[in-house]
């Protein structure tokens, strides 16, 4: 229904929403003016613009094939217009930005945190830790909520140089409620960096460890590279991984003005 594309363009359930007119088949064979809409969510801004082209090239391919079948010999009469949301002018600056700061705080929060607990085994301080009387839930959430807090000390310096510097629009969320998203993703991929600390040894070892950890949750995560397009079962394996979700939670709120009643999910 036409009143539903709003609301499933700002859940990002769809990408391109084409809307076709009434009588369009009987506008097409008399030769009258038949407009076709396509909305399309620009925070994707990689794909948006070859996305529309190519649904111009499918309709007007699909329409000429149809008229020769019915035996019109003439110019398919349909006209596209374009209705581009979130990111009209197709910026890149604006969204590369925010995704840049979203794998700084993957990378930092998982060597920060990790490395805590790496250079305690190797100055041997950790059994010093595990005899005194508190538990490793205690020293878990100390090595978290330090560094996790330098991190969202950035994080908010970060976004506060981006809506300052670059131009008016491109930020069109509350920063508050995209910050309390980084604080449950710190903690999500502190705790995945202290699984990987304790798996290592050494520091080296770790960042063997943790560098394909990282790569892996950046690329496949759909800030770098659209997540549909994945195979299926790449997809439902990377919704296990907490990056995609903080993604998709990030585009919401920062590109579409989405409210916590939308994101919370």
């Amino acid at each position: 229904d036409r009143a539903e594309i709003r609301r499933l363009m700002d859940n990002s359930t769809y990408t391109f929403v084409v809307e076709v007119p009434p009588r369009l088949e009987a506008d097409t064979l008399t030769g009258r003016s038949a407009p076709l809409q396509i909305n399309v969510d620009a925070t994707a801004v990689a794909y948006a613009g070859i996305g529309a082209s190519y649904i111009q090239d499918i309709v007007a391919g699909e329409t000429a094939a149809f008229l020769r079948q019915r035996g019109v010999a003439r110019e398919a009469p349909v006209e596209l217009v374009d209705r581009v949301l979130f990111n009209p002018n197709l910026d890149t600056v604006g969204f590369n930005a925010v995704m840049e700061v979203i794998k700084n705080i993957t990378i930092l929060t998982m060597i920060l945190v990790g490395a805590a607990v790496i250079r305690e085994r190797e100055r041997g301080t950790i059994e010093h830790l595990l005899v005194m009387p508190i538990g490793p839930g205690e020293i878990v959430a100390a090595k978290m909520w330090a560094n996790g807090t330098a991190v969202l000390l950035a994080t908010a310096i970060s976004l506060q140089v981006i809506t300052q510097v670059l131009p008016a629009g491109v930020v069109g969320g509350s920063i508050p409620l995209f910050l309390a998203g980084v604080v449950v993703y710190v903690f999500a991929v502190g705790a995945l960096g202290i699984v990987l600390a304790t798996v290592a040894s050494s520091m080296p070892q770790f960042g063997l460890l943790a560098i394909p950890v990282f790569v892996i949750m950046i690329l496949l995560s759909g800030g770098m590279t659209p997540f549909e397009n994945m195979p299926p079962i790449l997809q439902y394996i990377m919704c296990a991984v907490p990056s995609t979700h903080f993604v998709k939670f990030a585009q919401s709120v920062m590109f579409r003005g989405a409210g916590l009643d939308l994101v919370w999910r």
